[in-house]
């Protein structure tokens, strides 16, 4: 009998229908995986993880040292071809108009106050203002060193070990200063101080002979009136500021900044929003972190390259007369209107902006008592379901009026959220995305860290030290001490004696990995938890 193939093809529908449904479970039991945030190396070195990555970095790919090709040192961050005007706290100006302001006060530096390039160090006693960023920049381009203090209590200790060719400040700062001077140092040694704005008569009076006291103003319309002076293009490997912060263990450290660091920096923080929603000259940002600091300069100097409207919030400023209490409430999230820039839509605020904005807005929409159960539960499955809006009906009949009423017309064009600066509670990330709809990004900052490490920033790697082999074995979560490495990353420095570099105390070191001092735990899919305990 001959063997007949076609009797055993014969299929009904139901055949054919068990086949699809079987074809179905293997492709999304196989292709349908969460995307993870992270690229994981394949081996580990015993007592560590393995080296995370952004995942759209990958392991084998060059991490982004710039945010275009054309940026290469810190005055490339403003480009000249960027025309319209911005407002920056409370001055409108052009990119051209700013290069031009840059160029004066340089000139105007180096004439009025003898500043040497590659010799002479500046402190910048300054809170959040546009002459920061110009005196920075300046100062910058003829490779002149500056200091920068985290907070005012460290400026006495950095005084005594540092003695800077100069001090930029502002007028209310010029007597505490001139009493700091005349208590901690030889009267043989000359001080110049340049101050912004107006000083008090009895202030001027009180000047010694070895100060001398110039007026901002006065500084850069030297610059304007005479001719420039051109001075070698930095490299982006040059240092170009010392920033001093307090560490966790209550010492005095010292963050070295090249050029290429903040340039990284700027190139991670472009990085944090997704492409179909990057910043634009549109945008206005407000940020809750002070100049002063490396994250804060960096935000600016990404507010600067993306040709966005900025400003800072009432708090960010480290210098005022007297103690002033720092109280980070939704009125000071949006406190950065007090300025005459355009309403804010994308806001860098911290842990405690976001839970005061949250827990306000909810309690004014709970108001709607008949309505606010059904809001919050459709908000609350769309969340769930990962879908944010703000154009849903129940956020037209609810939810918009609640966030008007706590953040006034920031509401109605606000359109992303960037945390840092402190850890964020879990519980706090529904509610909040619920309160705002938009996108919310954590971050975490260092003082030596400009940009962010969450899952890892698109140019910074992260492994954990001190992790228990024995557990990662078992497939458990990786629990140990944050080490990152990357192109953002500034160089720990010795307070005592400059900005030299501080010795390698371990092979990580050796490696040019960083411990940020925090333990952390990496879930699967590659996000890094900070442990608080």
């Amino acid at each position: 009998m001959a063997f007949n193939i076609a009797e055993y093809l014969v299929t009904d529908d139901l055949t054919i229908l068990l086949g699809l449904i079987a074809a179905t479970v293997f492709l999304v039991n196989n292709l349908y995986k969460p995307q993870p945030l992270s690229d994981v190396g394949r081996a580990r070195n015993p007592g560590e993880s393995a080296v995370y990555r952004n995942y759209t970095t990958g392991l084998m790919g060059r991490f982004p040292l710039r945010p275009s090709k054309d940026v290469a040192i810190l005055a490339d961050l403003v480009r000249p071809e960027t025309e319209g005007p911005r407002t920056l706290w409370s001055t409108k100006i052009s990119n051209h108009g700013f290069q031009d302001r840059v160029a004066s006060v340089g000139t105007g530096l180096i004439r009025l106050a003898s500043l040497k390039p590659h010799e002479s160090t500046v402190l910048l006693l300054l809170n959040d203002c546009v002459e920061f960023l110009l005196s920075d920049l300046a100062l910058a381009s003829h490779s002149i060193l500056t200091y920068t203090l985290s907070s005012s209590t460290l400026l006495t200790p950095v005084l005594e070990s540092h003695h800077p060719t100069a001090v930029i400040t502002h007028a209310f700062m010029l007597p505490s200063l001139l009493e700091l001077i005349y208590d901690h140092s030889d009267v043989s040694v000359q001080h110049t101080i340049i101050v912004v704005g107006e000083p008090s008569a009895s202030a001027l009076s009180s000047v010694a002979s070895n100060v001398t006291v110039l007026n901002f103003a006065d500084v850069e319309r030297e610059g304007t009136r005479t001719q420039k002076i051109l001075s070698p293009v930095p490299t982006p490997s040059d240092v170009f500021t010392v920033s001093f912060y307090e560490a966790e263990n209550g010492l005095i450290q010292g963050a070295q900044l090249t050029h290429a660091n903040i340039t990284a920096g700027v190139a991670a923080l472009h990085a944090l929003l997704p492409a179909a929603n990057a910043f634009t000259p549109l945008d206005t940002i407000t940020s809750a972190h002070s100049l002063s600091t490396t994250y804060g300069r960096t935000v600016a100097y990404t507010a600067l390259y993306e040709g966005t409207s900025f400003a800072t919030l009432a708090t960010s400023a480290a210098y005022h007369i007297g103690d002033k209490p720092e109280v980070l409430d939704s009125k000071d999230a949006i406190s950065g209107t007090q300025y005459p820039i355009p309403s804010p839509t994308i806001l860098f605020v911290k842990p405690e902006h976001l839970k005061a904005i949250a827990t306000d807005v909810i309690k004014q929409a709970a108001r709607s008592w008949l309505l606010y159960p059904f809001a919050w539960r459709h908000k609350i499955s769309g969340a769930t379901e990962g879908f944010i809006t703000k154009e849903s009906l129940w956020d037209r009949v609810v939810f918009d009026g609640a966030r008007t009423k706590i953040l006034g017309p920031t509401a109605a064009t606000l359109r992303a959220v960037i945390v840092s600066g402190g850890p964020v509670e879990a519980s706090l990330m529904t509610p909040a995305r619920i309160a705002l709809s938009v996108p919310i990004v954590t971050t975490k900052s260092g003082a030596e860290l400009p940009a962010h490490t969450g899952p890892p920033g698109v140019n910074v790697e992260v492994k954990l030290v001190g992790v228990d082999d024995e557990a990662v074995e078992n497939e458990a979560d990786p629990v140990g001490v944050v080490f990152v490495r990357g192109p953002p990353v500034g160089k720990l420095v010795n307070v005592d004696s400059g900005y030299v570099d501080v010795p390698a105390q371990n092979s990580e070191e050796d490696e040019g990995w960083t411990g940020l001092g925090l333990r952390a735990k990496v879930h699967t899919n590659g996000a890094f938890v900070v442990m608080t305990d």
